[in-house]
């Protein structure tokens, strides 16, 4: 038995090329054979009661033990969350996610609570210990990640985290503060690129000021490792090396366009003619109780409304009811043929309002969700020559991801100390974006996805639960359970 322990041990560690875990085969040894360390002590006890106490924290040990190994390298539970992937996968999906399919990780934070990712539940205090950490390595996978694979990861922009805002990354947050503060009056499209990079400067300059010196409103203001940044999943739509753009919503890699996912949703006002949309009928289009935003009533909206040329009024000289709903082209289909009941739907226009502040934040373009770049999305090996123009959509990768540093001087650009105007990418990118295009905040707003915050790939939604739903009204979808990820497309 021994024997085969030592072996299979042996060829976990050839695989993580871990070599650190070697440490542990004289302890292997001598379970099985010298057997120095009284291993089962306890079992010599006389007292009952204390060596069933002990023989459920020997248990409790190895159970735990045996959840860290298999949570780090063979697959791990996560939930999904938010609605950035509907209706591919829903909000209460519970997915098996592989971390063998891309090959798992060596923790950058190898000394953690099992199944936390940064924070012991019910408290402020980090589930991590920060030293020792290790450098990014990652064991041979079976498989890269594909086109239109749908891949959990590490939220790239998650590195710095204000805790009272851990949903909006925090160069986002400081850059809209101190733009809502500093530059409502500022014309970015009369200025000059130099300008430009100034205004946005003093924009993030003030708002992270702003954030850290208010730690009651936005809360403490933490770094992470990569291992601990919130999971995120999103549907890969660009890999590396490719130059993607999207056109009129629709996603072109390399002059040519992809297939959309078959359920991809975008926003519409939906008005109605008078009456209101059922609950059953929203149940029916499969639309959540978050998903539905009726403002019809809300004399605030009626100018944006009327500018959408949403007019409807009912008896009383109201605007009739209007929703503002993600649909898919089937529920769009199905809407548009209730002529009874719906007078007039449009897309959800590209305003700053609906919009937000898209990536790269230091860089003025006109780029919106539905129409976007085109960006190169970089390559391992793969040499550019910077500019003017790229320079803020790189500056990231170069800088955080890569871990160079970079300073713009009056004479050019310098890379650890070295003039230059050309970079060399160390790794590879991936371009991430949700199905639920209007509703996901994915790579169109905080970038690329280095290949070392890969974390796995769903393979298995082994429960669903609708969270509008009660347990007797079908909280459970039956239909979804052992519903292999691979078959959604």
């Amino acid at each position: 038995m021994m024997g085969i322990m030592m072996v299979l041990y042996l060829l976990f560690l050839l695989w993580i090329k871990s070599w650190w875990g070697l440490i542990v085969v004289p302890f292997i040894f001598d379970a099985y054979i010298t057997k120095f360390i009284p291993w089962g002590f306890w079992h010599e006890w006389k007292n009952d009661t204390a060596r069933g106490i002990m023989s459920w924290v020997d248990a409790i040990v190895f159970a735990l033990v045996a959840v860290y190994f298999v949570n780090l390298y063979i697959f791990q539970n996560y939930q999904i969350p938010s609605s950035s992937l509907e209706k591919s996968l829903l909000v209460g999906d519970y997915l098996f996610v592989s971390k063998a399919s891309y090959g798992p990780r060596v923790p950058n934070t190898p000394l953690s609570l099992p199944l936390t990712q940064h924070t012991i539940p019910g408290t402020n205090m980090k589930s991590y210990v920060e030293w020792p950490q290790w450098k990014y390595k990652r064991a041979p996978g079976w498989q890269k990640v594909k086109l239109n694979d749908i891949v959990v990861f590490n939220f790239p922009a998650g590195d710095t985290v204000a805790l009272n805002f851990q949903q909006t990354d925090f160069y986002s947050l400081a850059y809209s503060e101190g733009k809502r503060r500093f530059g409502e009056r500022v014309d970015m499209e009369s200025l000059t690129r130099s300008q430009q990079r100034t205004a946005y400067g003093i924009f993030y300059a003030e708002g992270s000021k702003l954030i850290k010196s208010n730690p009651r409103i936005y809360g403490e203001v933490v770094t992470r490792p990569v291992d601990r940044r919130e999971n995120y999943v999103k549907r890969c739509v660009g890999l590396p090396g490719d130059t993607l753009q999207i056109i009129d919503t629709h996603v072109w890699l390399n002059g040519k366009q992809i297939e959309d996912p078959e359920n991809m949703q975008l926003n519409y006002f939906v008005q109605t003619t008078g009456p209101v949309i059922t609950d059953e009928m929203f149940k029916e289009l499969g639309i959540s109780e978050e998903d539905r935003w009726e403002m019809g009533g809300d004399a605030s909206w009626e100018t944006e409304l009327q500018s959408m040329g949403l007019n409807t009024r009912m008896q009383n000289g109201k605007l009739a009811p209007t929703y503002n709903l993600p649909l898919t082209k089937k529920m769009l289909q199905t809407l548009q043929a209730n002529k009874k009941l719906v007078s007039k739907i449009v897309m959800e226009p590209e305003r700053e309002n609906f919009i937000g502040d898209l990536y790269p934040l230091n860089l003025y373009t006109k780029w919106n969700r539905n129409n976007y770049g085109p960006i190169w999305i970089p390559k391992k090996g793969a040499t550019i020559t910077l500019n003017d123009d790229n320079l803020p959509i790189y500056e990231r990768c170069i800088v955080a991801y890569e871990g160079n540093q970079l300073e713009r001087k009056d004479d050019g650009i310098y890379i650890n100390g070295v003039k230059t105007n050309e970079y060399t990418f160390q790794m590879d990118y991936y371009w991430m974006m949700g199905d639920n295009r209007h509703k996901s905040a994915d790579s169109r707003y905080w970038g690329f996805v280095p290949e070392d915050h890969v974390v796995g790939k769903p393979v298995l939604i082994w429960l669903s639960l609708d969270k509008d739903r009660d347990w007797l009204d079908g909280k459970i979808r039956w239909s979804r359970l052992f519903k292999w990820v691979d078959g959604i497309k």
